[in-house]
């Protein structure tokens, strides 16, 4: 799995949560709630992401970022560091 395919989720569900954003306006170094996102869309945005990706991150580890960057990094360390995905 890549960083950008990571990133891909992320955005997807992000622009599920908040109404009207666009791919192109997705500015990963910026947060979520800088982009419109509340604190339930941000647990929403987490939990989709991870669900999708198979991977489960600590909750002490999440409350720790600040940006989408950060949350991508963190997901992608997850995967990589899972058990095979089965398909």
């Amino acid at each position: 799995m890549t960083r950008e395919q990571v990133l891909k989720v992320v955005s997807k569900h992000l622009m599920d949560a908040v109404d009207g954003l666009e791919e192109s306006k997705i500015d990963p170094a910026r947060s979520m709630k800088d982009l419109g996102a509340n604190s339930l869309d941000i647990v929403e945005v987490v939990s989709r992401s991870m669900r999708e990706l198979k991977v489960k991150v600590p909750r002490s580890e999440l409350s720790k970022l600040t940006n989408i960057n950060e949350l991508v990094d963190t997901l992608l360390k997850a995967a990589s560091t899972a058990p095979e995905q089965r398909a």
